[in-house]
């Protein structure tokens, strides 16, 4: 992405997004973020009045997207709930991968290790609900009951979060890919 296709306001919550999955809320200053995102500090109370928390915020929304969407990729062409369920977690594994074995869920690493505040609980139970959210259509696409498709996604939300924590703490990714056969959702699980 170059700077003169994303506008100082996007360059802001892209990097922030970034750096906040890396380091957490806290380990990242404001300066740092300016830096790479090569603004002025002005730009950024004029885009986010209320400074990081804002900018975290709308970082946070900015990396909830872009996971419902890898979500949304998995299960789009899936032949079932089992298939799509296998194919985010590997997904998620290889951008683990692609990361050094370091970054932490986009949203948990924001909005979690940040202030503790209810906006960010807030926001983070919305973020999670979407994703839930757009699992659970899936679950319903492929013939399960709303309540059983809601229960599948709440499942797999769970355990793609606790094999996130896992594979930071071995740093490497196979506790996503195993994930699918502790769920049950792989041939042979």
């Amino acid at each position: 992405m170059t700077e003169a296709l994303t506008s100082t306001r996007d360059r802001l919550v892209l990097n922030a997004a970034r750096l906040f999955q890396q380091r957490g809320y806290h380990g990242v200053g404001l300066a740092e973020i300016l830096a790479e995102s090569g603004a002025p500090k002005g730009s950024l109370y004029h885009h986010f009045p209320n400074g990081k928390a804002d900018l975290a915020l709308a970082a946070a929304d900015w990396a909830g997207g872009e996971m419902q969407r890898i979500m949304a990729d998995a299960f789009e062409h899936a032949a079932s709930f089992d298939d799509g369920a296998t194919t985010l977690c590997f997904k998620l594994a290889k951008l683990f991968d692609l990361s050094g074995h370091r970054d932490g869920c986009p949203v948990s690493s924001t909005l979690f290790e940040g202030a503790a505040n209810d906006a960010f609980r807030d926001r983070a139970a919305e973020i999670f609900a979407g994703w839930i959210g757009t699992v659970t259509t899936h679950g319903v696409r492929f013939g399960l009951s709303p309540d059983a498709a809601e229960m599948m996604a709440e499942r797999l939300f769970m355990g793609l979060e606790g094999a996130w924590v896992l594979a930071r703490a071995q740093k490497t990714a196979e506790p996503l890919r195993r994930l699918p056969r502790l769920l049950g959702h792989m041939p042979g699980a």
